[in-house]
């Protein structure tokens, strides 16, 4: 086949009516198929075992152990519930969990990694950006809408990975008729042009050619209702006006004739075909399904919200916080909220809260909402060990980061055992002086010696750099004979 040939034939011009009797040839996808897949392989379903769950926190968080044994049987539990018969199953609700803990010993950082290794809607939220129905600011209705968000994105990225191979396979045949056009009489003729023609597109060689194709215009009014400002009621008017005015009306979207290379027209139609066939999915109703039997809410900073019952001038400067309290009971305790998606049951949603409770107890806290996280688990400080162990054991250490930091710029540096023992030790007597802030006195006194090496390190191309005792006594003096004189003052 000459080039002029191949010059013409991509160039040719296609008729809507082939393009339509193209697009009911194609196979779709059949709706009774994806309930089965579902049903044969649930993508949100979660079976990790106890052990590996602790394992895999371990890789990130150091200690801790009562912690991650109470997380790793929580989840587990999520799953052993779908396992039981119908008739058991609703009786069986979530044991919600309370991880108190002073600050920097890992509270947040084990809802980071649960996020990570969970294939479940999750949602990490702070106690303190809520306040009670009636006062300016977010109410805790949003935590559902935002996990219900979260679910949607989840369960449309399993499906369209699952979908992808048959969409590629459709787009590779619609590019076949655009670039052969109408068949002609002779089908043995048609049939070598057509196997030519998918040879060339498998190898790439059609790449840089150019075809017209129709490219779907952007609208935006299918992104309302994800600020977490709207009104849910208006957003789920919206979609119902535009599923009227579209599909009712018999209009079809908005596109745009365009002359792209086959590179590019690949990824377009690519996403075309994924768009129609997730419309034979109901994600609405599998992500819904998925929040109410697998969703978890990580809830932080609830001690911000407590107030000490010891003495009256202790109460909490929000007047709502206290309000945000007995608004989250309803929610713990189950009950429906309406989402743009549709109506979400909490019964079943797993909840998590943490805090440090410094001013306050757990106590403290209405008696109603501690019986709703009945399992109470204490986290302990971390000691100087501690310390020592998060800067070398877990997989991304601080000293690790750094390392690799400067390798960048061909600088290979090098930290001594005795100075990381060092920071340890400075870290740790700084959180006894001054305040305790965990392990984020690491990072204070990591960038505190790194700070003239990282400086001077794109001018120091292929040298060796060294962090001793000596350099780490060095850079933190100036600390520590503030906290020497400290003492002299009254």
């Amino acid at each position: 086949m000459n080039v002029s040939r191949l010059v013409i034939l991509v160039r040719a011009p296609t008729h809507r009516s082939m393009l339509r009797g193209f697009a009911s040839a194609v196979p779709r996808y059949d709706e009774s198929s994806s309930t089965k897949l579902a049903a044969a392989d649930n993508p949100l379903k979660v079976n990790m075992k106890p052990s590996e769950v602790v394992a895999e926190l371990n890789r990130h968080i150091v200690g801790q152990a009562d912690a991650k044994r109470a997380v790793a049987i929580a989840l587990r539990n999520r799953w052993r519930r779908q396992q039981l018969p119908d008739d058991l199953r609703p009786e069986v609700t979530p044991r919600n969990v309370l991880l108190v803990g002073p600050t920097g010993c890992g509270k947040t950082e084990v809802a980071r990694r649960m996020a990570q290794i969970h294939d479940a809607p999750f949602l990490k939220v702070e106690a303190t950006k809520f306040t009670e129905v009636g006062y300016h600011g977010r109410d805790v209705d949003q935590i559902i809408r935002d996990l219900m968000d979260v679910s949607m994105q989840l369960t449309k990225k399993v499906w369209t990975e699952k979908l992808r191979e048959q969409a590629k396979v459709q787009v590779e045949e619609r590019l076949l008729h655009l670039l052969t056009g109408p068949s002609s009489k002779d089908k043995s003729d048609s049939a070598r042009a057509h196997d030519s023609f998918r040879d060339m597109l498998q190898q790439g060689i059609l790449d840089d050619q150019e075809i017209e194709i129709d490219v779907p215009l952007q609208n935006n009014s299918s992104d309302m209702g994800g600020g977490d400002t709207l009104n849910p009621n208006i957003v789920a008017m919206s979609d119902l006006w535009q599923r009227v005015s579209g599909a009712g009306g018999g209009k079809k979207q908005a596109t745009e004739r365009k002359k792209v290379p086959i590179s590019q027209a690949r990824e377009i139609l690519l996403q075309v075909e994924l768009d129609q066939l997730l419309e034979t999915v109901d994600l609405k109703k599998e992500a819904i399904t998925a929040v109410e039997e697998s969703g978890i809410v990580f809830i932080d900073e609830i001690d911000k919200i407590c107030s000490s019952r010891d003495s009256y001038r202790s109460k909490s400067t929000d007047a709502s916080a206290e309000g945000v309290q007995r608004d989250l009971l309803p929610l713990i305790e189950g009950t429906t909220i309406n989402t743009r998606h549709g109506n979400v049951k909490t019964d079943y949603i797993l909840f998590i809260a943490s805090g440090a409770f410094h001013t306050v107890k757990p106590s403290d806290m209405l008696p109603e909402l501690q019986g709703r996280l009945p399992i109470q688990v204490e986290l302990k400080g971390l000691t100087e060990e501690d310390l020592y162990r998060i800067l070398t054991e877990p997989v991304a250490n601080l000293v690790r980061q750094q390392v690799e930091l400067l390798a960048t710029e061909g600088v290979t540096l090098i930290f001594e055992d005795a100075a990381i023992r060092e920071m340890a030790r400075m870290a740790a007597k700084l959180n006894q002086t001054v305040e305790n802030i965990g392990a984020r006195r690491l990072h204070t006194v990591m960038e505190r010696i790194m700070e003239e090496l990282s400086f001077q390190a794109a001018e120091s191309e292929g040298e060796t750099l060294t962090v001793d005792v000596a350099l780490v006594q060095e850079r933190m003096s100036s600390v520590t004979q503030k906290l020497d004189l400290s003492k002299f003052i009254l």
